[in-house]
Formats: structure tokens, sequence, C-alpha cells
């Protein structure tokens, strides 16, 4: 199972460091192509929304890649799960229908969840 972990906690955590990074250091002009909902949403929020998911990355690699405070990874897990409800929210509330990547990180997520339970 420490290999199926690793196979979807990393990706999801590549996934989750690439778009906080994003949120973190865009302007909302050059995330509003990719992010249709970033008008919505103050400059602030967006920033701490992209913090938190560079968070919740690093929490679903350091505690298992360090052997120190193991609970934290389906914490981070749990925590994106959360994340990626509250995103659905926010889609579905702004007239925008997409959230076929929602739906795909939130299972991903509740996965990493359960495997990181085995760790």
């Amino acid at each position: 199972m420490n290999i199926a972990y690793w196979l979807v906690a990393g990706t999801l955590a590549l996934f989750y460091a690439y778009a906080g990074t994003l949120k973190v250091v865009r302007s909302r002009d050059q995330l509003r192509p990719m992010m249709a909902w970033v008008d919505r949403v103050p400059l602030p929020a967006l920033r701490a929304l992209g913090t938190a998911e560079i968070l919740g990355a690093a929490g679903l690699v350091l505690p298992p890649l360090t052997g120190i405070a193991l609970p934290l990874a389906p914490a981070a897990a749990g925590g994106l799960v959360l994340l990626q409800a509250g995103a659905i929210v926010v889609h579905l509330t702004g007239d925008d229908r997409r959230i076929a990547l929602n739906i795909g990180l939130i299972t991903t997520a509740a996965v990493t969840v359960w495997l990181a339970t085995g760790l």
C-alpha cells in the first residue's frame, strides 16, 4: 500500500503545489483564462487559498518522507477534500458548471486519506 500512497499522494501533491504556486504569484489577469472564478474572490483570499494548497501538498509528502508527525498526512488529505468541496460550491454558485476536475480531485484526495491511514 506504500507504493499506492506515493503514486496517488505524489500526483496530488504535484498538482496542488503547481496550482497553489500559480494562485500565490500570478495576477488575476494571468489566472482568469484558467480560473473563471478569480474575480469573485478577494485577492487576499485567493493568495491564502494558494498558500493552503501549497501547505496541503507539503503535508502529503513531508510527514511520510521524514517519518515525523505521520498523522499530518491524512489530515492534509482531508483538508484537500474540504478545499475541493468548497471549490465545487464556488463553481456552482457562480454559473460555472465545470466541476469535473474538482470531482476528480476530491475523489483522489479521499483515496489518499484512506491510503494514508495505512502508513
